[in-house]
């Protein structure tokens, strides 16, 4: 990096930009929203099928366009954002998403439903890794940036626990469609403070945006996001298998065609930095015991607890509170302690938290579950902020929004493993459950599909064997997901481990850039 630093002290003239910390608090507004946008729909299911009615595979792919899309695009989003200005990118993806989000709210039919869903992956696309270097623009002193960092990486987090509380709230008072109309004035505040306040950064000798890069982006991670979503849902199939060999051949493709280029889309040699790879890693396992966990425990609150959307959603807001006070103060005990000590902490602390849930049974009381949510959000805050922080100084400052668009990759397939890997656990212990004794073939079917399923089947039966045949399920579905913990803590311990040797000697940066 070439940029000359300056101690603290003295020399800050013209380098704390004014209305930097405004100007910020408009970005992580519009991180929140794409990050809740993932998790609100999930409530808001129920409605929209009654409204819409669609086919089964119309409703998985109105879930689950919007990630698809955001994942194959981050790429590309943030090595345009380098080319033609990440404030510009970010203006035009904003307006985008507001317009998109009316389109959504308002759509008639499956069809348009999933065509809406994924132009607004395409607009979430342009505004994550947009607003994670602009930050580096924002912030010339590192402390400062740390903690804009900080903020960023919480209210991304935070935007997971809060979707379910935003969705269960608009759904008890309006219909599903205004779950994407809170989109549109925090867009309307982004444009009109952005024009004036956040300054244009870019690349000042980018070279040409390769398409066939952009094409293989989209493909590879597509394929590998669908194959892992297919075996989780359904076990191996030919389609999973057929999307992985698409996938991995893509990326594989991608990365050579990477080495070759004189202006890469993504420059594969920022992986040679050991401490890059390294927080790269741990971000993407780190949001992978977070998503993994409140995913299910969220299932847990609501069909083995029997609790209300809205209830359930509050009951997982410690994991938010204690991401947002960790990125808070991460920056501060990076520097104190050190780098891989704070994210081997932080990651063992996920790992512990979820060592812990192997003991849950369909009685666990909520301040256990509670304290481990807490711990959770906690570790996952301090690791995914500093390993975000190290990702985004690494680079040179032209390549912010590749760098941004490495970490949010890392982010968006963290948490499609989480939900896809635990998953694939929790289903294939459940569907083995044993049905009662008078249950119907049709009926054991559908209750083996899904937990859903089976208190959604019980209602054709008499009471007492409805019951039991929901309390099999339930009895199967937490000893599914105690495995599924273990496992999860097991890979974050690893990982801790992994990440005290790959961080060995990194540091935060601690004068001004000028």
């Amino acid at each position: 990096m070439t940029t000359s630093t300056f101690k603290s002290t003295g020399h800050t003239g013209g380098v704390r930009r004014p209305g930097r910390w405004l100007a910020l608090s408009v970005l992580v507004l519009a991180v929140l929203l794409v990050a809740v946008d993932a998790t609100v729909l999930g409530l808001a299911t129920p409605f929209l099928s009654e409204d819409l009615e669609p086919t089964g595979t119309q409703l998985l792919w109105i879930g689950d366009v919007y990630s698809f899309v955001i994942a194959g695009l981050l790429v590309s989003m943030g090595s345009l954002g380098d080319r033609i200005g990440r404030k510009k990118l970010l203006l035009i993806g904003a307006t985008a998403f507001g317009a998109v989000s009316v389109l959504n709210a308002y759509a008639s039919s499956p069809e348009t439903m999933i065509v809406a869903r994924a132009l607004l992956g395409v607009a979430g696309a342009t505004l994550m890794p947009s607003t994670l270097a602009l930050i580096r623009n924002l912030f010339h002193d590192p402390r400062e940036r740390s903690l804009a960092i900080g903020i960023w990486g919480a209210m991304a987090s935070a935007g997971a626990a809060v979707g379910p509380v935003v969705g269960g709230f608009l759904l008890e008072h309006f219909w599903w469609g205004s779950v994407f109309l809170i989109n549109l004035p925090v867009m309307a505040v982004l444009v009109l403070v952005g024009v004036k306040l956040i300054p244009e950064s870019k690349n000042p000798n980018p070279g040409p945006w390769d398409l066939p890069s952009v094409a293989l982006s989209l493909v590879g991670m597509i394929g590998v996001v669908y194959a892992i979503k297919e075996l989780a849902s359904h076990g191996p199939s030919l389609d999973a298998g057929l999307a992985a060999l698409a996938g991995a051949g893509a990326l594989t493709w991608f990365v050579r065609r990477q080495l070759t280029l004189p202006a890469p889309l993504l420059d594969m040699r920022l992986f040679r930095h050991r401490g890059f790879s390294g927080a790269v890693l741990a971000d993407l396992l780190t949001i992978l015991g977070l998503s993994g966990l409140v995913f299910f425990l969220s299932q847990f609150f609501q069909l083995v607890q029997g609790r209300q959307p809205l209830e359930a959603g509050l009951a997982e807001l410690p994991a938010a509170i204690g991401a947002v006070t960790a990125g808070l103060v991460a920056g501060v005990a990076a520097r104190r302690f050190s780098v891989r000590s704070v994210v081997t902490a932080g990651l063992a602390a996920v790992g512990l938290s979820l060592a812990v849930l192997t003991t849950l049974d369909q009685h666990t009381g909520y301040p256990l579950l509670g304290a481990a949510l807490l711990v959770v959000g906690v570790g996952a805050g301090f690791a995914f902020t500093v390993t975000a922080d190290v990702i985004l100084s690494s680079v040179p400052k032209e390549q912010a929004g590749s760098a941004s668009a490495v970490s949010e990759t890392a982010y968006e397939l963290g948490a499609a493993l989480g939900i896809a890997v635990l998953g694939s656990i929790v289903t294939g212990v459940y569907r083995g459950f044993p049905v009662p004794a008078g249950v119907p073939a049709d009926v054991a079917s559908a209750a083996h599909e899904s937990l859903g399923g089976a208190v959604e089947a019980s209602g054709a039966l008499a009471p007492q064997t409805a019951a039991a045949l929901v309390s099999a399920g339930q009895e199967a579905f937490v000893d599914g997901l105690r495995i599924a913990a273990g496992v999860g803590a097991a890979v974050l311990l690893a990982t801790a481990v992994a990440a005290w040797f790959l961080l060995k000697g990194q540091k935060l940066a601690d004068g001004i850039e000028h």
